[in-house]
């Protein structure tokens, strides 16, 4: 029996949380693409929007004063404001399996999505908006076929280790972090969950999916450890350990003045199979931007984007509303600090693919390109 605690699912992945499904699509001449967060069925949701330059769509209707109570997926992608068109693809393919809020005869899948600036990224500097056809719709589309093509873990199958069974998708410069850039270096899409008790089907399961993109760092400055070491299991991104020495005064000064306004952005999408209600879903929302804050310095700048979405399936009853929600925060916080970090740590070398910045992997023990 595994002592009670928090321990990382045997995905360590948002498909922890049974009846999640994940599908990417990336293009294939450009650093962009599309990730598809599909639950198997409607879920209730929230958001929090915390950055200075966000790219969104359909997140009102997730206020509580609106009468929607369900989504049906949630789309992140590439290509700025152009990559909302993503969600339109998700809802064309959503609409084709009879899935969305029925309106008289119509099926309207209700899907809200955000976006992350990588217009430059690599090749596609060339020209930023250079298409013949803007790509997104497609690559929305694609992504949710690969969704819906996803085999489900078995519920109810038995704890087996951290992350023994691998995610399920892949992670990396894939889907929506195709063409992310973390501060100085590759971005990407990561992953991590959390399982509360004896990591067995009894458990609450709070998971979380990352696209890091952010104008700030990383990286603790002089070294490749992670500013969200503190919360890494089972080395997931390294296991480098955080320099012991205080930081020195110019280490701790940020370029502002270097970086674009409204070019970067971080997201996330938390998932629970807890029964929150939508209230309940925004207070975790608002909890789980602390997972940003652990991982990115600085974050939420004029500059950033940042948006965390959080679905609840509604499995699991709440023993204590209160507690349970503040508890699932909590873990949401810890899990999207860490898929910030397995993102950027699975972004592969510049030497394999060239996209015009090092990746974690090519850099020496002082942070530098080696």
């Amino acid at each position: 029996m595994t002592p009670p605690g928090l321990y990382p699912g045997p995905r360590n992945a948002i498909t922890d949380v049974p009846g999640i499904r994940v599908g990417h699509a990336s293009a294939a001449d450009r650093l962009t693409g599309t990730t598809v967060i599909l639950p198997v069925a409607p879920c209730v949701a929230a958001a929090s929007v915390m950055g200075g330059a966000p790219g969104t769509r359909s997140t009102n209707i997730l206020d509580p004063a609106s009468v929607m109570t369900e989504v049906h997926a949630i789309t992140l992608s590439g290509g700025s404001a152009f990559g909302l068109d993503a969600a339109g693809g998700t809802m064309d393919r959503l609409r084709a399996e009879g899935i969305g809020f029925r309106v008289g005869a119509a099926r309207v899948p209700i899907v809200p999505s955000a976006i992350i600036f990588d217009l430059t990224a690599g090749p596609n500097a060339e020209a930023p908006t250079g298409w013949d056809s803007p790509p997104w719709f497609v690559l929305g589309q694609a992504a949710t076929d690969a969704a819906l093509a996803t085999g489900l873990p078995p519920r109810g199958s038995s704890f087996q280790g951290p992350g023994s069974m691998g995610p399920g998708f892949a992670l990396g410069a894939v889907g929506a972090g195709r063409g992310a850039r973390a501060g100085r270096i590759r971005g990407g899409l990561g992953t991590a969950s959390l399982i509360r008790g004896d990591a067995g089907p009894g458990s609450a399961i709070v998971a979380a999916l990352a696209v890091a993109n952010p104008v700030g760092e990383v990286l603790i400055p002089g070294s490749r450890a992670f500013w969200a070491a503190p919360y890494e299991r089972e080395g997931e991104f390294g296991a480098i350990a955080p320099p012991t020495h205080p930081l020195a005064p110019e280490a701790l000064d940020f370029p502002f003045d270097a970086v674009s306004a409204g070019s970067n952005t971080t997201l996330a999408v938390v998932a629970t199979d807890l029964a929150l209600d939508r209230d309940q879903c925004a207070r975790v929302a608002l909890m789980a931007q602390d997972g940003l804050a652990r991982a990115i310095r600085p974050v939420h700048s004029p500059l950033d984007g940042d948006t965390v979405f959080v679905m609840a399936t509604g499995a699991r009853p709440l023993a204590d509303p209160i507690a349970d929600t503040a508890r699932a925060g909590m873990m949401a916080a810890d899990c999207v600090a860490r898929a910030i970090a397995r993102a950027v740590h699975a972004a592969p070398s510049q030497r394999v693919e060239d996209a015009g910045l090092p990746a974690w992997c090519d850099l020496d023990d002082t942070g530098d390109p080696s």
